[in-house]
């Protein structure tokens, strides 16, 4: 029943307490609650946005936008959230004349909301490849850093947006800033050491790698480098107690991996996603844009070849997913296919016939793995 005694603002702060904890569905109670009392409330229409945005329910979160738009024109939480909305819907043009709307009417001192556009734009741009929403990004980057000079999450995300537009240099230095200011900002300390590892700087690379935990590592990514840098630097064997429980959480990522394959398995059969299941999804999605990004950036570049030999002696060379498509190719079987589809498809295989999970959202975790297995053998 609903209780008129609670003012629209106290729906809002309710269900926003709900947002922040993951209470999707709970939150979205409230706001319906709340929205029958006062039809006409803004932040009401914008709370239920973003709980639709955060659900992925793209086309209703978009409808609540409008409506709040409709009320208020001009409202900065509205724009910024239709504007992350159209992105998902690949309307570049109206959803960057959103952004830059909020800068035209003054709200570029708002610290948060600079963060939350710039994020939203460099998720965009990562799954696109659109450069022009990487600069975007990062001029939004930049005025968060300048209203918070000492914040570090607001330098690192200077530094991600400037590496993917090629500017290491200043990607290392703007990582560094915010290691200064918190030696504990994980996601900069893995982001920095994987850019020095793809650098050939492999001892800077391993002196951040060891100031994270097994538990900072959302992405396989990292994780597959530490082993690599410790057993090669410190010569240990794959089985040593240092190692143990790093090994440990890559069995919890493959775990969160399955469950992601299973999540989109589902969804290719028309299923529905449950909350239980997204939950590791998100985390893979909040953490893998960064890593993911990084490493196709560095492929494209094709700037340290890899190679690799099979198990029947093919020797392959290129990057990590030139790798992956050269194997693909050397079987006739899988010529045809995706190399999504191929690594998918030989994951599936090996399963069944050793019991052993091999990630497949990135090609090096793919490759990393595999050798791990005793099914191939990388040389660099």
């Amino acid at each position: 029943m609903p209780t008129p005694f609670l003012s629209s603002e106290e729906y809002d702060e309710r269900a926003h307490q709900l947002y922040n904890e993951g209470l999707y569905d709970e939150a979205l109670d409230v706001l319906r609650e709340g929205l029958a009392l006062y039809p006409n409330s803004v932040e009401l229409h914008i709370g239920v946005g973003y709980a639709r945005l955060a659900r992925e329910e793209f086309p209703w979160a978009r409808r609540s936008f409008e409506q709040a738009l409709v009320l208020e024109p001009d409202h900065e939480d509205a724009l910024a959230g239709i504007g992350e909305t159209l992105l998902k819907f690949g309307q570049e043009d109206a959803a960057v004349r959103c952004f830059n709307r909020i800068f035209e009417l003054g709200y570029s001192d708002d610290l948060d909301l600079m963060l939350q556009v710039g994020r939203a734009l460099f998720r965009e741009a990562s799954f696109r490849e659109r450069p022009a929403l990487f600069e975007l990004a990062l001029e939004f980057f930049e005025q968060a850093r300048e209203q918070a000079p000492e914040m570090a999450e607001a330098i690192a995300c200077v530094g991600y947006a400037q590496h993917r537009l090629g500017d290491d240099t200043s990607s290392i230095q703007a990582l560094r800033a915010a290691l200064q200011i918190d030696a504990d900002h994980a996601e900069a300390r893995i982001y920095l050491a994987n850019i020095l590892y793809d650098r050939a700087e492999y001892e800077g690379a391993l002196y951040h790698f060891e100031r994270t935990r097994p538990d900072d590592h959302w992405d396989e990514l990292g994780i597959w480098r530490l082993i690599e840098l410790k057993r090669s630097i410190y010569k240990l064997d794959e089985s040593d107690a240092e190692l143990t429980p790093w090994h440990a959480r890559l069995a919890e990522l493959g775990d969160d991996a399955d469950d992601l394959e299973d999540v989109l398995l589902d969804l290719d059969e028309g299923g529905e996603e449950s909350d239980e299941r997204a939950a590791p999804r998100n985390q893979l999605e909040m953490f893998g844009t960064l890593l993911s990004g990084l490493v196709e950036r560095d492929d494209a570049q094709g700037a340290h070849p890899h190679q690799v030999v099979g198990g029947d002696g093919m020797s392959f060379e290129g990057s990590w997913e030139e790798i992956v498509t050269h194997m693909r190719d050397a079987e006739d079987t899988h010529a045809a296919s995706s190399i999504e589809d191929y690594m998918r498809g030989r994951a599936r295989h090996v399963l069944t016939q050793t019991g052993i999970q091999l990630p497949i959202h990135d090609a090096e975790s793919f490759l990393r793995a595999s050798a791990r297995a005793g099914l191939l053998r990388i040389v660099r």
